[in-house]
Order: structure tokens, then sequence, then C-alpha cells
């Protein structure tokens, strides 16, 4: 059948007519310098600051310095196949991360992505890693406790819901350990935990994962890991990953305990990826903006009004000092924006108090109206004998035979106030167990225990009050209160196991 030209000739007509190529207009730019995961990019004229920017190969990095003629961008991801002349395209967008429940129990890397191999994170929500911190009106007053579970923090150093409490102190004191002991403590509390890992080793976060699936705590923790074998500029972005995580279930009423550990490590990241941008160095060749680099990721942890969710996001951010310097350039900005800190000292740790918590330097600005009213009645007189213990003990090193019985009886209070402080790891007590055996060391109780006796002494008590004093442990659970009745009560079980027990 021969071909019409008239018929060609209203085909290409309706094609041409029909033709939509779409335009797309973007800011195309060409990389002139890249190593150590930094790349300096001429030619993106409109990129913003913290813009996501795409390379060739698809590898994604971060705009950070917008110059007169370059952009100076990390990189995130694999940065050794980018070269110089490769193409680089602007996104348009900031960086975020997903966010929502289904990150609860998983172990995800700073831009999100799972590492846990347990397939992808089912959630389509993301939020920005960078936000604006809640301002003064949307806040409100910090007096709802966050219990730790342990007797050293929770009685004398107490912790409040958006608050932000630094737990500081030489390499190997403990500081992780009572992160860890806090995110067990919150299995049945409705508090969610997010633990931050900066610069740590894998071995290490992976250790401690499997503490918390072993004590049944990574059903309400998510797991922020950027190791040290990860590149300066995610260890830079996964605290405020992290945060923005926390602020999601903050914004759904929610209560959030997220630790950054540790935050040394992010200023030395944050310090590397400066430096290869060519940013001007200051004290310690920090660059001049690294206080704002703490302030505006701490800031964001408050607990806020019913018109912004209600919920709260508790900080605890963790310093390691060289040889208990607290007085050096990070620890210093740091204690400067918190609202207190947790001192644990290398002596006490050598010496066997487990928390080496420093009761002397260790203050929480919030005080006790974060405390549970038992809690405050039986821990008010605490930190002041155990100061007085302290000031006591150099006396005592000479011998206690020409002392006076006041001052006998306090230094034998304070040993076994300083004996009975001490916890095992990853044993974290309710409120209720703490409230009952801190009053028999306040009261005197335990005046006449033999100081090596006051571990198996506390053991049996808590068994003791298990089986024989529930009512007292649960009055004092459900109310938060130490009513007259339940101190009469309390007091007639303390003697009631005395009588039964020797020692």
């Amino acid at each position: 059948m021969p071909v019409r030209a008239e018929e060609i000739a209203s085909i290409l007509r309706t094609q041409i007519e029909s033709f939509d190529a779409g335009v797309t207009r973007t800011n195309v730019g060409t990389v002139i310098e890249a190593s150590d995961g930094i790349a300096r990019i001429h030619g993106l004229g409109e990129c913003m600051a913290s813009e996501l920017i795409e390379f060739a190969n698809g590898t994604r990095g971060l705009a950070l310095n917008l110059e007169e003629e370059t952009v100076g961008a990390i990189i995130l991801g694999e940065y050794t196949a980018i070269k110089e002349g490769d193409e680089v395209r602007t996104t348009g967008l900031v960086a975020s991360v997903p966010v929502g429940e289904a990150l609860l129990g998983r172990v995800v890397n700073a831009l999100g992505d799972p590492i846990d191999e347990r397939g992808p994170v089912n959630t389509s929500q993301r939020m920005p890693v960078e936000r604006i911190a809640p301002d003064v009106v949307s806040r409100v007053k910090v007096d709802q406790p966050v219990q730790t579970g342990i007797k050293a923090i929770d009685s004398m150093i107490p912790i409040g819901r958006g608050q932000r409490e630094l737990i500081i102190g030489d390499r190997s004191t403990g500081k992780t350990a009572i992160i860890v002991d806090a995110i067990i403590n919150q299995k049945d509390s409705g508090i969610l935990c997010i633990y931050v890992a900066v610069g740590q080793k894998d071995a290490k976060v992976a250790q401690t994962v499997a503490l918390l699936d072993q004590y049944g705590a990574m059903g309400h923790t998510i797991v922020v890991s950027a190791s040290a074998a990860e590149s300066a500029a995610l260890q830079y972005l996964a605290p405020y990953a992290g945060a923005a995580m926390a602020e999601y279930f903050m914004a759904q009423g929610k209560d959030v305990l997220i630790a950054y550990d540790d935050l040394t490590k992010h200023a030395w990241a944050y310090r590397q990826v400066s430096l290869l941008l060519k940013r001007p160095p200051g004290r310690e060749a920090y660059p001049g903006d690294v206080f704002y680099l703490h302030s505006r990721l701490l800031e964001r942890s408050a607990r806020v009004t019913a018109d912004h969710g209600g919920g709260s996001i508790t900080a605890l951010p963790v310093i390691e000092t060289q040889a208990g310097d607290v007085s050096a350039y990070i620890p210093t900005n740091v204690i400067s924006i918190t609202d207190g800190q947790i001192f644990l000292e290398q002596d006490l740790f050598n010496a066997g108090q487990r928390p080496a918590v420093n009761p002397g330097i260790s203050v929480s600005r919030v005080g006790g109206s974060a405390q549970t009213r038992a809690m405050r009645a039986v821990a008010g007189t605490l930190r002041l004998d155990l100061s007085q213990y302290r000031e006591l003990q150099a006396f005592a090193q000479f011998g206690t035979e020409d002392l006076d019985p006041a001052t006998r009886r306090q230094l034998i209070r304070g040993q076994r106030l300083t004996e009975l402080l001490k916890q095992p790891q990853y044993r974290p007590l309710t409120l209720a167990q703490q409230v009952s055996v801190l009053f028999a060391g306040a009261q005197g109780y335990l005046d006449d225990v033999p100081v090596e006796k006051i571990s198996d002494f506390e053991n049996a008590f808590h068994d003791y009050m298990a089986a024989s004093g529930r009512g007292v442990l649960d009055a004092i659970q459900s109310t938060g209160l130490l009513s007259d009745e339940t101190q009469a009560s309390l007091r007639k079980a303390i003697e009631d196991f005395k009588g039964s027990v020797a020692y």
C-alpha cells in the first residue's frame, strides 16, 4: 500500500505539537580540588548554606563555605572517587535524616542509613539535621525527674526532663557506663533514648549495643554511630542527626533522653573539617565558631509547651578531659552551655568508688525541683554529710582516738554513706529502692554496720523489702512522697530487718 505524503506530514505535525521535553533548571559547578573528604567547587553561584549538593557519581556533599567564586563542601560518603573536573549539581535541599517510630531498636549512621544488617528503615518522614532551637516563650520549667537508677546521681545531682547535664571526666572513668545505666533504667518509664557515638571504636559501639540488647533496652533506643573509622564530616554531622530524630518525638509529646558520646571528638572532627576548608584557626587551632558548634546543638534540648507538642529532650553530653583539667577550652565551653555537670574523678575510680562521682564539684543547676519529694527528703543532708566527711578525712589519717564524739560520728556516717553510694554497673535501682536504702543510711541505721559489710547489707535489705516490705515500696514508687506514715513503716521494716540478720 503506497504511503501518502499528506499522512506523513500529518503524523509529524501531531508529534511536533504534542512534544514536551520539560525544562529543568539546575545550578552546575565543577570540582577544582578534592582531597581528605573536602571538595572546592567553582560555578555554584546559587548554592545555599548547608545545602546538599550531588556529585557526578551520586555521592552527596554538604556546602559549608560560601566564598566569592568557590564553594567549600564536605563529602558525605566515599570521597576517593571524586576528582578534579567532576560535575556537581545543587539539589535545593538541606541535609535531613529519616525520623519516626521505625528507627527504635535500630543502629544507623549519621545520614540515617541502617548499619545493623536488619534491612531498610520503614519510614518516609524526614527532618532537617539543623534546626533553630525552641525560644524562651515555648519552653516550660524543668520540674519532672529523669531517674537514672544511680543513687549518687538521683540523690545529689538530679536530672530533670529538658535539662542538659554534662558528664565530664578523664578517659576510662565510667562516663559511658553512666549513660548505659540511665538508658537501661528507662525501660518502663516511657522515656525514649538516643545514643549518639562520635569517634568511638566500632568494637566499643558494638559492645554497647549488645549490652543494651542484653538488658532489654534496645526496644526504646536508637543508636546513631559515626565511628572513628568514618570521615570527619560524618562525625561532625552525627549529633545533629540524633537531635533531629529526638525533635520528631518531642513534637509528638514524648520525652527523649539523648546522649552525645562524646563532644570532645565531635570538636576534633569539626576542627579537622574547618582546617581543611582553610577557615582561620583560633585557640588550640579550633575555628572561631566552635562555641556555636555545641551551643546550637545543646540548646535544642528543652521541655516545650503543649502548643509545640508538650514533649522534652534531655541531653547528656560527654566531655573527655586530660588529667582532670576542666579549665581547658572545650570543657569550659560546654560547662557554660549546660545546666550542670557530673564530674568523674580518676582518683576515686582507682580507689574503687564506682560510679566515681565527685560530689564536691558536680552540680545540677535545676536542683531539687527535678527531684521527687521522697528523694528530696532523704537526700537533703547527704551532700552536706559527705562534704563534711571529706574535710575530716585528712585529720582521720593520723588516728581517731583524740577526736570528740561528734567528729567521730561524722566520720563513721561519712564512711558508710560513701560505701552506700557505690553501685555495680547495669544494676539501676527504682526510686523506692533508692529512697529506702538512703533513708537507712541518712538516719544512722548503718552506723553500727561494718564498712566492708555495707554492700552485703544493702543487697539483703533490697531482697527483704521486696519480700516483706512491698507495701512501703509501692507507696513510695506510686506517690513519690515520704509521708509520716510511710516513714514509720519504713523505720519498722529497717529495724525488723536489722533484728533478723547477723553481720
